[in-house]
């Protein structure tokens, strides 16, 4: 933990940032003046030209929804279950990788965060804070992201680790045989741990309290590997191994084995067409996360949104149905609601408050969402989640010349 006189100057210049935070686009603008260059565009960029990136979001648009009035709202009830767990909103914390380089807290301020939203966390195999820590931070339910690795032993210690630490559900990236191409990250220098190079420095000192929490800060590692590596605990040998890991030839039976393995709620994360939808099922997926990892990886695939209806076709009830991708507004998770989705995935959504503000950045982000959700679903003419349906959306009729 940087010094404590540290901690509350941040604290009071994070207060101050995110008093005129009104929106998640907001706490964006807010992020990227609060972490330095590298870091913000590894949290906000995508892979080629950024086009599957924007689409995420802007293919939200293509829908109108369709409200009834005249109706008693009194009452709004945002709540539902996701694999069996009661959570406060149709909304869940995606998992996304190395959070310290965004704030010093990193997972362990968003798990926090995320259980006193009522919510769902679901934390990353490259974490900065281990299972067990996070386990001890976080009182909600939790989600542990997982790969099939080479090593088939590692996937079993991953298993029996969050098993022994109470972990809900495993999610099953199927997404990553190898990192997509990040261009931005290579314009901009960026290296895991940060290092102060003739490109970065002057971003670095133009953020000196991310600095200077960064610097007294414990060292940053992949906590939850870290012992996989005797010889050395620096980052980027950390950071080797895993991509070491990474099986190309891995096939749907080695999923299979997995679900078999766990035993309990399995997401598979990074499904895009209804015939992978369909092989998912049946090897004993009780969750489909329709997702283009944020765009990271393949550019110029479809957005999550507009691959939803023929998903949940395909999948008719087997198992429940997630959105991740582009989901900025409360408007954003009704329209998933309408297409039959069961819940939406938010990742930089919420990375964006953990960088404007650590841990009252992510509260700030989740409290958005919310109180966007309610608000959207009075104005709908819902009075809960389960009285949004496919009558209540449409596609956006295009005026023709």
């Amino acid at each position: 933990m940087p010094w404590p006189s540290l901690v509350a100057l941040e604290q009071r210049v994070s207060a101050w940032h995110l008093k005129r935070c009104h929106n998640i686009a907001d706490l964006r603008k807010a992020a990227k003046r609060r972490v330095p260059a590298p870091m913000f565009h590894y949290m906000d960029g995508a892979a080629d030209d950024e086009v599957t990136m924007e689409r995420n979001a802007t293919a939200f648009d293509d829908l109108e929804l369709l409200p009834r009035n005249l109706i008693d709202i009194t009452n709004i009830d945002t709540s539902t279950t996701v694999l069996g767990q009661p959570v406060s909103m149709p909304l869940i914390l995606a998992p996304t990788g190395m959070s310290r380089l965004f704030h010093w807290d990193g997972e362990r301020a968003v798990s926090r965060a995320a259980a006193r939203a009522g919510t769902i966390y679901s934390l990353s195999t490259v974490g900065t804070h281990s299972i067990e820590e996070v386990a001890a931070e976080c009182a909600g339910p939790k989600w542990f992201q997982i790969y099939v690795f080479k090593d088939r032993g590692l996937i079993t210690e991953f298993i029996e680790r969050c098993r022994a630490a109470r972990y809900h559900a495993l999610c099953l990236t199927i997404d990553l045989p190898l990192t997509g191409n990040r261009e931005r990250d290579m314009r901009t220098g960026m290296t895991v741990p940060p290092a102060l190079t003739m490109q970065s420095w002057l971003s670095f000192f133009l953020h000196p309290i991310w600095s200077l929490c960064h610097v007294t800060s414990p060292p940053f590692t992949l906590a939850n590997v870290a012992h996989r590596v005797s010889a050395s605990q620096d980052v980027q040998t950390l950071q080797s191994y895993i991509g070491s890991q990474f099986d190309r030839s891995v096939t749907w039976e080695d999923a299979r084995v997995m679900v078999e393995q766990w035993n309990g709620p399995f997401a598979v994360k990074g499904i895009l067409t209804a015939e992978d939808a369909k092989r998912a099922v049946d090897i004993g997926a009780t969750a489909i996360i329709v997702s283009n990892h944020g765009g990271r990886q393949l550019d110029h695939v479809p957005a999550p949104i507009a691959s939803l209806p023929e998903i949940v076709a395909a999948v008719d009830g087997r198992a429940e149905v997630i959105v991740d991708g582009g989901v900025r507004r409360g408007t954003d998770v009704l329209k998933a609601l309408a297409l039959g989705a069961q819940a939406c995935m938010t990742g930089r959504g919420y990375l964006f408050g953990l960088g404007a503000g650590g841990e009252a950045g992510v509260d700030r982000a989740l409290s958005l969402y919310k109180k966007e959700i309610a608000l959207d679903m009075a104005l709908l003419g819902v009075r809960n989640v389960k009285e949004i349906t496919r009558e209540h959306v449409r596609y956006r009729r295009r005026i023709r010349d």
